[in-house]
């Protein structure tokens, strides 16, 4: 209350400006700072990016100008960085759901025609070597094959026209690093002969007459040179279509509705495989939290037996698996796991005759996740359980004990059904870790073997995240939108099946304590 007082009665009263000063300043120089690199963001083309950095610059010039809002100034930055690092991926994510983004369509619209009317097929009968030579501030164009000197051009980007005409060689040519540097400005620069032939550059060394391969010919349409088709922009898919419905890339980025979800669910080759990683990955979840908990549970129950001696020295050993950062464990478990020269193999042929196929049989590749996993878990479970095990009452144990109930039953009957409960939240949360263990299978398996007959990358060892991130980035066409889609079902069904879980748990663990 005191505080709040305090913070209240700071609050109001006037600053002196000697500490004021410095304050604002340093408000200004990081607004304006914000604000330089919001524009810097627009002239990018990315208002989006370019917004947000705006909204926190005058989010920081209010909250920390204005005196009025000093208590805001402390939670102030958390705010901010949850809008901006959490709540701002997933929301965008989600918008991609319902796009078609992909590497196909990455541009926008005006973008699109600029880059398909910029191509162009170069005649090799006209091509030319050329030089470039500086006439003060400008440039002059030498093509020393045909004897030319174009006009004086400033070779910056933008659309630029120069004729040509008999003259000398410049005094001093550019070395053609220097010219290289000058390459945006002769791309966009279109000579003209004495004979009215256009020429263009047609690479770092020669000019050329470049026919375009796409000419404008409306707001929404194009034609095709070589065979005088026209192309009509389809917005509905983002691509300049043919009469026959074939599509030019590259297209632009357009909004579709649920046609994402609808792909996932009509195309076959799409819904078997992501049903089959669907299942795989509740399991692999569920199968990941019995067993860190079951092996974490055991191990913590021996350690705490009175009579086992050197017990810090095992506690030590048993918890070094969780002081190892993950991926070094995950890339040593890769090498000890190798079908030809790994030890684990080795070690089994010796003893059994067997040499198990742990990369490229399916099955096994998901009992070696699962064995790899158990590794890396157990010890946080072990650890949460020696810490509740002091916690459960000796005099219950000592009753149940005395009237004849042996260890097992005391332990299944008295401890576990205490303990379950505290552990219950932390049980939830490490299903919905494992339920995206994205990590964990991209370094130990990558995802596979395939599961063949698939339309976009799918393995058998892939969980639905590994599933999603090898769509968006590891497929070729970089299918971001349906990524995006996929990326909002598993958050929907993460939370649905956490919350069923928590409910279900919750009720077994009321229930034990009820027959305790």
């Amino acid at each position: 209350m005191s505080a709040t007082v305090d913070l209240t009665h700071r609050s109001n009263d006037a600053e002196p400006l000697s500490s004021a000063i410095p304050r604002l300043v340093a408000v200004a120089v990081i607004s304006l700072g914000l604000l330089f690199g919001a524009f810097y963001l627009y002239l990018l083309a990315q208002p989006l990016f370019g917004a947000i950095l705006l909204a926190l610059a005058v989010g920081i010039a209010i909250v920390f100008g204005a005196n009025r809002f000093y208590g805001a100034r402390f939670i102030f930055p958390g705010v901010a960085a949850v809008l901006i690092f959490i709540a701002f991926p997933v929301i965008y994510t989600i918008y991609l759901g319902f796009t078609n983004f992909s590497s196909f369509n990455l541009l926008t619209y005006e973008r699109t025609i600029a880059v398909l009317t910029a191509r162009g097929t170069v005649d090799p009968a006209t091509e030319q070597p050329f030089a470039v030579a500086r006439d003060g501030d400008s440039y002059r164009i030498w093509l020393p094959e045909a004897g030319l000197l174009s006009d004086p051009v400033a070779l910056v980007a933008g659309a630029e026209e120069a004729a040509l005409a008999p003259g000398e060689a410049p005094a001093e040519l550019l070395a053609p690093r220097d010219a290289v540097a000058l390459r945006a400005g002769l791309q966009s620069l279109m000579l003209i002969s004495p004979e009215g032939v256009e020429l263009r550059n047609a690479g770092l060394r020669t000019f050329a007459t470049v026919t375009p391969d796409y000419l404008r010919t409306g707001d929404d349409t194009l034609l095709r040179s070589a065979d005088g088709v026209t192309l009509t922009a389809d917005h509905t898919r983002g691509f300049f279509t043919t009469p026959e419905g074939a599509t030019v890339p590259p297209g632009w980025r357009v909004n579709i509705g649920w046609g994402n979800f609808e792909r996932v669910f009509a195309s076959k080759g799409i819904r078997g495989p992501m049903v089959s990683i669907f299942v795989w990955t509740l399991v692999f979840a569920t199968a990941s939290v019995v067993l860190t908990f079951a092996v974490g549970l055991t191990l913590a129950v021996i350690l705490q037996w009175e009579h086992l001696r050197f017990k810090s020295l095992y506690r030590i050993l048993l918890i070094l698996p969780y002081a190892v950062p993950a991926f070094i464990s995950i890339l040593v478990f890769r090498g000890l796991f190798n079908q030809n020269f790994g030890e684990i193999n080795l070690i089994l042929e010796a003893l059994f005759g067997i040499r198990p196929t742990w990369f490229t049989d399916g099955t096994m590749a998901r009992v070696m996740l699962l064995i790899v996993n158990t590794w890396l878990g157990y010890p946080y479970m072990m650890l949460l359980a020696m810490g509740f095990l002091q916690s459960v009452p000796e005099d219950h144990k000592k009753a149940a004990a005395l009237e004849g109930a042996s260890s097992v039953r005391v332990f299944f009957t008295i401890t576990l059904p205490q303990i379950i409960p505290p552990f219950l939240p932390l049980m939830i949360a490490s299903f919905a870790f494992n339920f995206n263990n994205l990590v964990l299978v991209l370094l130990l398996t990558q995802g596979l073997p395939d599961i063949p007959g698939t339309l976009i990358p799918a393995g058998q060892t892939d969980i639905l995240a590994s599933f999603t991130y090898r769509m968006a980035f590891n497929d070729s066409s970089q299918q971001f939108g349906l990524a995006g889609a996929i990326t909002l079902m598993i958050f929907v069904v993460v939370a649905a099946i956490s919350y069923l879980n928590f409910i279900a748990m919750r009720r077994a663990a009321s229930r034990r304590s009820g027959r305790a």
